[in-house]
């Protein structure tokens, strides 16, 4: 019988160890990533960060990053066996997620034991988590704030664009294609179903990195934006009371009659996004239906339950193997350049309704723009002066960003998908 040698046993540690031999910066880029993990954990439970997703995020993060094991004769990563007659060799890999695993019949093996794997292949990978929490989001969206004032909300959330608009063209000069470059600037609308829907369209060898990017960024603005808000509007204008307005009663007749519409005329012109726009308005619809039964499944289970597998699996995809790809190096700085612009942007249009109004708009209100609802809401309100109150306002904006996030991402994808 052979010694036996303790690694064998705790194998995370002893892929760590043979990493920093074969591959020091997979085996550095593990301990970042655990360590990572674990501060946005932390971060979420202090409500710095976006808790919904930050704590299972974090924790899949971390985990993934530890629990790499020997296989042999079989690669993990694309899910295909060794090619016949090479000499056994110990691969390392998880049981969690393959997500570049392209055989039926390895998918079939890797379905029965990756523990994430179907929700990933059934749900992720085909864009159906992102229309489960569209349906939940639009459950609780009360599109009267839209309804009472369209050109304020809309005029604040086109503004709050302007980074998927300059981020594609300094994408496509960074050396990505197109449609990768069109992706990875959808961030910019802070919207992650529809990053995640146009990636998966447009640059699928890039849509687990992008999502990843994507949402890993959106939990950040919660705690970015605020010292975005303080750097470019003085106190004396985040103190500036919104004036009390005279704004017909809008019933729910009206609100259903206006989301059958919208649905209805934004599938017409931009069919390749009508998954989105059917998911979003069939939860307004629901909600002012008074269709209680199916109010309480859109708005707590199935929004919550995609959510949380969501953020599970944003994490697991963080494996390190994954990250340190050169490419997503760009991402990283396009995405948050992205959402720094239209930061800026969202800001610039508070400014712009500031003068038109009168100087009766507060301009904190235009970082609500930047959809991400209804965080980027919430973080107006926050942000003001004590006793404002600019949610309504707010809440249209956001809404409003949701709206022109997906026109944008439907015209990248009109105009880039490949024909035929």
């Amino acid at each position: 019988m052979e010694s036996l040698n303790v690694l064998d046993i705790f194998q995370g540690i002893s892929t760590l160890v043979q990493g920093f031999s074969t591959d020091p910066k997979i085996a550095f880029g593990r301990i970042f990533l655990m360590a990572l993990g674990v501060v946005l954990l932390y971060l979420g439970r202090k409500g710095v960060l976006e808790a919904l997703l930050m704590i299972p995020m974090g924790l899949g993060m971390a985990t993934i990053n530890a629990g790499v094991m020997f296989f042999s004769a079989y690669d993990p990563a694309t899910g295909m066996n060794v090619v016949a007659g090479q000499a056994a060799q110990q691969m390392p890999g998880t049981l969690f997620v393959a997500p570049l695993a392209s055989d039926t019949t390895a998918l079939v093996n890797i379905l029965q034991i990756n523990w994430l794997q179907p929700i990933y292949t059934f749900m992720f990978s085909n864009g159906l988590i992102a229309c489960l929490v569209f349906m939940g989001i639009g459950s609780l969206l009360d599109v009267g704030f839209v309804m009472a004032r369209p050109f304020q909300s809309m005029f604040v959330a086109l503004f709050a664009e302007l980074g998927t608009v300059f981020v594609f063209p300094i994408a496509v000069a960074l050396g990505l294609t197109p449609g990768q470059a069109a992706a990875v600037s959808t961030i910019g609308g802070a919207d992650g179903p529809m990053v995640l829907f146009t990636s998966l369209q447009l640059a699928r060898d890039l849509f687990v990195p992008i999502t990843v990017v994507a949402y890993l960024y959106l939990g950040l603005t919660y705690g970015g934006y605020p010292y975005l808000i303080k750097l470019l509007i003085p106190e004396r204008l985040r103190r500036l009371p919104m004036p009390m307005e005279k704004t017909k009663p809008i019933t729910s007749n009206q609100k259903l009659v206006f989301a059958v519409i919208a649905c209805v005329l934004l599938s017409l012109l931009f069919p390749v996004a009508s998954p989105l726009f059917l998911s979003l308005f069939i939860g307004v619809v629901v909600r002012e239906s008074e269709l209680t039964y199916f109010f309480e499944l859109f708005s707590n289970t199935v929004l919550y339950s995609a959510t949380f597998f969501l953020g599970l699996l944003l994490g697991v995809l963080c494996e390190a193997g994954t990250i340190l790809n050169p490419v997503v190096l760009k991402l990283l700085v396009l995405g948050i350049l992205a959402l720094l612009i239209s930061g800026i942007g969202g800001i610039l249009g508070g400014y712009a309704m500031y003068y038109l109004s009168g100087k009766k708009y507060n301009p904190v209100t235009g970082i609500a723009g930047v959809s991400c609802v209804p965080t980027c809401a919430k973080v107006a309100q926050k942000s003001v002066g004590p006793g404002v109150v600019v949610l309504p306002h707010a809440l249209g904006a956001s809404i409003s960003g949701v709206i022109t996030s997906a026109i944008f991402a439907a015209t990248f994808i009109a105009l880039l998908l490949p024909k035929g």
